[in-house]
């Protein structure tokens, strides 16, 4: 008697562990690539988990950027890739895809790419932008007398000069300046000829990779080009700043979605793009880190309106660029910049 029973517990266990081993075996994982920091912080705590439990999925992050992410593609190859999706900007997304890593989007899986602006979709039809965070012109209010209306304003005002900071060439928003300065002072962004000129008319620059506040913060600049996020969060720390919208419209680091044409969990990678495009994505993201959602039914509530100033309407503030032009001449460009700009 004994002997049987301990056959039937046995057996009863087993049985029960059968379905939960078979759903085990068959869970999905989808590696999201994201940015480090803060970002890889809220993917952590809020996106992922969300996400996990909408999909059932598993969900492993891959911190980075997009020279990295790039870099692991190519190591991998077109045919083999460690992605299903990547979000990035979009002057390191148009050259991934000109390679053949991404696929022209399947919008029957994407229902929320129908409610996204305009400008969110000059991809081709191969990406789409899930979020902006747009730069215009920041300064220091104690140590400037005539504020910047427009982007002009920093070769215009005579109280800049020497006390200018630029994104270098490195970055995105660099290759931005150029095409600004090329579409300000020539013919239009193809013009680098005038754009350099004007750049080296700027006189001396502080440059920098990627963190503009600690200079604005020293007092070693007093204007530069800053996303809007950054300002507020400076002001909110006490720091006497401001910024504007220029007149002539606003530069924006974009982070495209794009869907790998032989990605390993490739539907799944479609439930995670169009998650993030969903309303309630779009306003957690806005509220977190203060940018520009892309999704038409997100409203900026009027307690982030400084934080948040292009939605709507002035989503076609937002400047855009050959980002092509730039990364077929981006070693020619990235000399003259050396060697012009410094």
């Amino acid at each position: 008697m004994n002997l049987t029973r301990r056959q039937t517990l046995v057996g009863l266990a087993a049985a029960t562990m059968l379905p939960a081993r078979s759903a085990f075996a068959q869970q999905k994982t989808l590696i999201v690539p994201t940015l480090g920091g803060v970002w890889e912080q809220f993917w952590r705590d809020k996106i992922a988990p969300e996400f996990a439990s909408e999909s059932g999925a598993n969900v492993t992050l891959d911190v980075g950027n997009g020279r990295v992410f790039g870099a692991n593609l190519r190591a991998a190859g077109v045919q083999n890739p460690p992605y299903s999706i990547v979000m990035t900007n979009e002057v390191f997304s148009e050259g991934l895809r000109k390679e053949g890593f991404f696929e022209e989007l399947d919008l029957s899986k994407l229902p929320n790419y129908e409610a996204t602006y305009p400008v969110a979709r000059n991809t081709g039809g191969y990406g789409v932008v899930a979020c902006y965070s747009p730069i215009g012109i920041g300064y220091r209010t104690d140590m400037v007398r005539t504020p910047p209306t427009k982007w002009k304003d920093l070769w215009d005002n005579p109280e800049f000069q020497g006390k200018i900071g630029l994104y270098n060439f490195a970055n995105s928003a660099g290759k931005m300046e150029l095409l600004l300065a090329s579409m300000l002072y020539g013919k239009d962004q193809y013009d680098v000829d005038a754009g350099f000129k004007a750049l080296a008319d700027l006189g001396q620059v502080i440059q920098v990779d990627f963190n503009l506040s600690t200079a604005l913060a020293a007092g070693e600049i007093v204007v530069a080009p800053f996303d809007f996020a950054e300002i507020a969060r400076l002001k909110k720390q006490g720091l006497p700043v401001d910024y504007v919208v220029p007149e002539e419209g606003v530069l924006a680091f974009d982070q495209t979605l794009n869907i790998l044409a032989n990605g390993p969990e490739k539907e799944l990678a479609y439930q995670y793009a169009n998650f993030i495009l969903s309303a309630e994505m779009q306003e957690l993201l806005m509220r977190e880190f203060y940018v520009s959602p892309t999704n038409t039914a997100v409203t900026v509530p009027e307690d982030l309106a400084y934080e948040v100033p292009i939605s709507g309407d002035r989503m076609s503030d937002i400047l855009q660029w050959d980002w092509a032009f730039v990364n077929e001449n981006q070693n020619e460009l990235s000399e003259r910049w050396a060697s012009t700009v410094g």
